[in-house]
């Protein structure tokens, strides 16, 4: 009997254990099991690179086109940081200056105070890209050590802090440029890389901002319902803008926006008078200043153009998000080039030539929205609540 008993307290010991391994315990999908308590902070923290990073684009172009980017003639990222404190160390920067040939062809009556404007130009665009490396930093060194940071975004976040130190190499290798012989302002095709990598770089931020603000597993859903070829047109738009932005460059390196303050027409004629007179024959796409301006406007009309086609498809999407994004899309397109047609006409002053830059940036940042929704629609129910 006792045997008997024995037994079946084996038996039933087997059968429980089997039942346990039988019923593990539930986890959340493995899509994302990494942190997800840093998701918040991380948007914050992006937003504030975004709005410094735009600062800098901003600060650059009035630097640019108030001939300050040649006011200070050394690259010292350390040192540089400290402006002239006294009387000498401004007649030393001065003296500096005074030896470029930007002040010997341009600006040989300028006086001490006149340098002090754009040298304060200069040096705060500087000091604002330290800035920004500095925010970048902190936050990124501050997430990764309270391993707040979700999985597989380590390497994305440090991608911007890469460039970020790439384009301070692109700044000076830009400003290097326009110290030569010769030379009164930055090389223009240099201008364009520097100014196309800073909008690499919020074109980044934008996108990491939308993405991180859902989690993986949502998104791969989403992506099931995504619209591919309102994504394909919207990817096409996002690439020829970024052309615009950099012919957008090209015609402010020279000042080509000055050239011709009439529109539709270039002048008396519908095309640039003797556009192919430089040798070799590539300088003219990058020198003469009538045929880059109707290179920059023939690219608006190609953007403008392929905005409406898009937007006539994006119209018709079942989801409120992604219609809403492409609603606006269009209104910003439109709203760029109703201010590229003023800047031209009013011969490109400052205050329009910035706002127009100002615009450009708005825009590329409404083509990625456009693109993240239609790529991951936000789900409704059948009432439209998201």
């Amino acid at each position: 009997m006792a045997q008997k008993n024995k037994m079946a307290r084996s038996k039933r010991a087997i059968f429980e254990e089997v039942a346990q391994a039988e019923k593990p315990a539930l986890r959340p999908g493995g899509i994302e099991t990494g942190p997800s308590k840093g998701r918040g902070a991380i948007r914050v923290w992006l937003a504030m690179l975004f709005v410094l990073v735009a600062g800098m684009v901003v600060i650059g172009g009035l630097t640019r086109l108030s001939d300050a980017g040649l006011s200070i003639t050394e690259w010292a990222p350390v040192t540089g940081s400290v402006p002239p404190l006294n009387a000498a160390d401004w007649q030393v920067e001065f003296d500096k200056y005074s030896a470029t040939p930007q002040f010997e062809l341009m600006n040989s009556a300028m006086e001490l105070s006149e340098f002090k404007q754009i040298y304060w130009w200069e040096w705060g665009h500087r000091q604002l890209g330290r800035l920004v490396g500095l925010v970048w930093a902190v936050g990124f060194f501050f997430f990764l050590a309270t391993k707040r940071i979700p999985n597989g975004w380590t390497g994305r976040l440090l991608l911007i802090g890469a460039l970020g130190g790439l384009q301070g190499f692109v700044g000076w290798w830009m400003v290097s440029s326009g110290l030569g012989e010769g030379m009164v302002s930055v090389a223009s095709y240099r201008l364009a890389v520097h100014l196309g990598l800073a909008f690499g770089i919020l074109g980044l931020i934008t996108w990491y901002y939308l993405r991180i603000g859902r989690r993986e597993a949502e998104l791969l859903n989403a992506r099931r319902s995504g619209e591919r070829r309102l994504v394909a047109g919207l990817t096409g738009l996002l690439h020829l803008s970024f052309l615009q932005i950099l012919l957008g460059a090209l015609t402010a390196g020279i000042d080509a926006g000055r050239a011709f303050p009439t529109w539709p027409k270039m002048g008396d004629g519908w095309l640039p008078p003797d556009p192919f007179m430089l040798e070799p024959l590539w300088r003219n796409f990058f020198e003469d200043a009538g045929l880059v301006q109707f290179v920059h406007r023939i690219g608006a009309y190609l953007v403008l153009a392929l905005a409406i086609y898009v937007w006539m498809r994006g119209r018709r999407s079942a989801q409120d998000y992604t219609r809403s994004a492409v609603h606006v899309m269009l209104a910003f397109v439109v709203l760029q080039a109703a201010l590229g047609i003023f800047t031209a006409l009013y011969s490109a002053p400052l205050s329009l030539g910035i706002l127009h830059q100002f615009g450009a940036l708005l825009l590329w940042v409404q083509i990625l929205r456009a693109r993240y929704y239609a790529r991951y629609p936000v789900q409704q129910t059948i009432k439209g609540a998201s």
